[in-house]
């Protein structure tokens, strides 16, 4: 589970997806089956155009095909798959095209509501895409016109899967094989954001009316104990409460429970959809005035404004009877409802640091 993002800004590198990896060593395993020299390195044509090249861990051929890994590098992105050992198993086929196959640590899709059908392994479009081109153009250099076999594996995928959504999502057994782009981005921004709209599609297509959208692992407990919600409700949307709000336009759901730290609710109320420090910042000034509205007189007013963090600004507020978190929530109640579906009910929970609701806005009737 995604702790909520720190505070502060570090320099950042990018890496590689599964699917990169996985292309590339289907790439690498398929050339032994037409016998072309081995190979310790292999590059591939990424969607945008890239050319990128790997260093290959292991490729040679088995009683079945030939097989091929890579070691992902998932550059500075906090990814439970960096370090991985990718493997691709290739075997040719009198069948045309591309099968593909789930091997040890990869997942298999058993919901719908995501962009793999139930019952096919969670190796998604692009990936296979990529995977498909590049064997295409393999086949076609060496006048080869049946088809392949490819089942991709990923070591210790399935221990690894259990940190990830892939269990809510419903892909059981192992990691899936991601990526659009073939780049991993710092933070996996788009990454992450399309894992948020994959919940919010299964939430809808397995018919959950309430769901929960949670900065971090504590507001998750938090909204869990209050309503008892399954893992399916549960969605993780760190810092993108944006990607939550504007997704609900293509897959609305009923209620809706947004829960963060009241650091993060405060930017929220204060109009930010992105709520990383990289793009918002937690202002002292905003939360001064909104106190001095409620009553607050000049000495607080500075003591908010003069605060290390909002958790101190929120701590002066308690100690003086002044709830400034309930009047925070409201405000980011409002924000939400000039985005989201009238036909959706939205709620809004601040939590403090131990995890306790400390301010809150909205009703489900």
């Amino acid at each position: 589970m995604r702790e909520e993002t720190a505070e502060k800004k570090l320099p950042l590198r990018s890496g590689y997806t599964t699917g990169a990896c996985a292309t590339v060593t289907s790439v690498a395993a398929a050339r032994l089956l037409f016998h072309l020299p081995t190979i310790q390195q292999c590059s591939i044509t990424l969607p945008k155009g890239q050319i990128v090249e790997f260093t290959l861990h292991c490729c040679e051929l088995t009683p079945t095909g030939a097989m091929a890994t890579t070691i992902k590098d998932a550059g500075d992105d906090p990814d439970v798959t960096h370090g991985a050992l990718i493997c691709a198993h290739i075997a040719l086929t009198a069948k045309q095209g591309v099968e593909f196959h789930a091997g040890e640590g990869v997942g298999m899709v058993t919901r719908k509501g995501l962009s793999i059908a139930p019952n096919q392994p969670a190796i998604n479009p692009v990936p296979r895409l990529m995977i498909q081109q590049h064997l295409q153009q393999l086949a076609d250099e060496q006048h080869y016109a049946d088809g392949f076999s490819v089942t991709l594996s990923i070591k210790n995928g399935e221990a690894l899967a259990l940190k990830t959504m892939n269990p809510r999502l419903g892909i059981m057994g192992g990691l899936s094989i991601l990526g659009t782009t073939g780049i991993v981005r710092p933070f996996s921004c788009s990454a992450y954001i399309a894992s948020i709209h994959q919940g919010l599609d299964v939430a809808q297509a397995n018919h959950i009316k309430h769901i929960a959208a949670c900065t971090g692992s504590s507001s998750e407990a938090m909204i869990r104990t209050q309503y008892q919600l399954s893992d399916m409700a549960l969605i993780e949307m760190g810092d993108f409460v944006g990607a939550v709000l504007k997704h609900l336009k293509k897959a609305p759901i009923k209620r809706i429970s947004i829960v963060g730290g009241f650091g993060k609710i405060s930017k929220l109320a204060a109009g930010h959809l992105d709520l990383h420090s990289r793009k918002s910042a937690i202002d002292l000034v905003f939360l001064a005035n909104i106190a001095i509205n409620l009553g607050a007189n000049q000495a607080l007013a500075t003591k908010i404004r003069q605060s290390n963090t909002s958790v101190e600004a929120l701590q002066y507020c308690q100690q003086q009877g002044i709830d400034l978190a309930a009047k925070i929530c409201d405000l980011a109640l409002l924000k939400v409802n000039s985005i989201i579906p009238k036909q959706c009910l939205c709620e809004i929970w601040a939590i403090n640091r131990t995890g306790e609701a400390v301010g809150h806005a909205g009703s489900f009737g």
